[in-house]
């Protein structure tokens, strides 16, 4: 009989629907917890996997789940339901994988951790690893579950598993190493049971040569040329200091490829409302003496201080309270009672007249995307080389921002940037599906997550 090659079958299958998967023969077998609309479900069956049945308590989830996988699946596919009702499976199953939920283990949650009822999740996955004794798991989960402050339940949670005879590996996979434009950590916790004999032969995946930038993946900008970015010296952008936050994707000798819209900020690419409403220089001084001030100790211990007028007149000179309160009218300054002047557009994330950042084009990795969504969005042209950070910034207002010359991200957009195949069929509603995107998995991640992984229990 004639050998199939897999790569090809992998290639027809993220072009037509998944009626290719007839012809992948069956190599394991697993579950899908917490299984969202499928993340992990489309890499593992391309890999030969098949699927005997999934978890997922979310109507909206489970309907874009089915309407994907069900109706070509195999019927005997069971639906299980909340996890906290699964016990003993009426078959064996070589892998169990999920995305437990994340958000008592992340900031926005307030890192509740297990006090949380989603943190307690973890306990019913591993009561269902405990009953039914795959070869191997998989969990994700944000990357704050490996930080300090939740040392102590990441601890019991391996101990959990290494009591039922797992051999336990855990790591951060960022989705951008795999091939996919998004700055995304995630934690993987991988498990393989100790009888296995090459249990301690597993190693998490390198990182792929091909990493595409955001103007390969998005189909508007897709046909732009290449940009020939100029290099500047690091002290012409930061002064005598660059900022610790910045991030593997942001030069140091060039601009960066985003703007970010806030009043709270400082840097090339920071676009505040006095730049884009009409203010006299006397004004734009007002605002940036307070920027510059707001996280001085000497007016308090916040991350951010107001500043009484007498604060502020000492700083500026011959400073007269009708010059705050003109601040006050065009709805930059705010005065809060007992406190002082702050400025209204002071949380980054909300940005500015509901803009927090714009991408070009040439960006090599957008930020995480998330459930709950961010004020983002993905500029429509480029800018032409320049030199200048002031210049550049010119440009940007003047190109793109005055021009409308940009857009919000969309689920379309967010289906590509977490490498879902073009068949996949999303939600109707654009808001549910960004939604589930988010919460998604990157599917390159899990691929070659799963690849590394059946080396060894196969």
């Amino acid at each position: 009989m004639k050998t199939i090659n897999l790569e090809h079958q992998i290639e027809l299958f993220n072009t037509f629907k998944p009626l290719n998967l007839i012809f992948i023969k069956t190599r394991f077998t697993f579950i899908d917890l917490f299984a969202g609309i499928g993340g992990f479900r489309i890499p593992l069956e391309e890999l030969g996997g098949k699927c005997l049945g999934y978890s997922e308590i979310d109507s909206a989830a489970i309907k874009v789940y089915q309407n994907n996988f069900i109706r070509y699946a195999n019927q005997d596919e069971k639906n299980l339901g909340d996890i906290r009702q699964i016990g003993k499976l009426p078959f064996g199953v070589d892998l169990i994988v999920g995305g437990v939920p994340c958000q008592s283990w992340s900031v926005a949650g307030n890192l509740q951790g297990f006090n949380d009822p989603r943190g307690q999740l973890w306990f019913d996955a591993i009561r269902v690893v405990q009953e039914n004794q795959p070869k191997a798991f998989i969990f994700e989960n944000v990357r704050t579950l490996i930080s300090p402050a939740h040392k102590s339940s990441l601890n019991l949670l391996i101990k959990e598993f290494h009591d039922l005879g797992y051999i336990v590996h855990i790591n951060l996979l960022n989705s951008y190493d795999f091939g996919v434009p998004q700055n995304r950590e995630r934690m993987f916790l991988v498990g393989i049971r100790s009888d296995l004999d090459k249990c301690h032969e597993f190693e998490f995946p390198s990182p792929v040569t091909n990493k595409p930038k955001l103007v390969d993946v998005l189909e508007d900008i897709k046909n732009y040329p290449p940009i020939i970015k100029s290099k500047i010296k690091p002290e012409i952008l930061f002064g005598d200091k660059i900022p610790y936050s910045r991030n593997r994707f942001q030069k140091n000798d060039e601009f960066n490829d985003f703007f970010i819209f806030c009043d709270t900020r400082a840097g090339h690419t920071t676009i505040h409302s006095w730049d884009i409403i009409k203010t006299s220089q006397r004004e734009k001084q007002i605002c940036y003496i307070l920027l510059r001030n707001r996280r001085k100790k000497k007016y308090g211990n916040r991350d951010g201080n107001p500043l009484f007028f007498q604060d502020l007149s000492a700083l500026i000179p011959e400073l007269q309270l009708k010059e705050v309160e003109q601040l006050i009218a065009k709805n930059i300054f705010r005065y809060l009672p007992n406190m002082g002047y702050e400025f209204v557009n002071s949380k980054n994330s909300a940005g500015i007249k509901g803009v927090y950042r714009v991408f070009l084009p040439s960006c090599d990795a957008i930020p995480t995307l998330t459930a709950s969504g961010m004020n983002d969005f993905i500029a429509t042209t480029h800018l032409d080389v320049c030199e200048n950070p002031e210049t550049y910034k010119k440009m940007f207002i003047q190109e793109i921002y005055r021009k409308k010359l940009y857009r919000p991200i969309s689920a379309q957009d967010a289906k590509r940037l977490q490498g879902f195949p073009e068949w996949f069929q999303p939600h109707e509603s654009e808001s549910t599906a960004k939604h589930q995107f988010g919460n998604s998995v990157s599917l390159p991640v899990i691929y070659h997550l799963s690849k590394s992984l059946l080396k060894v229990i196969l």
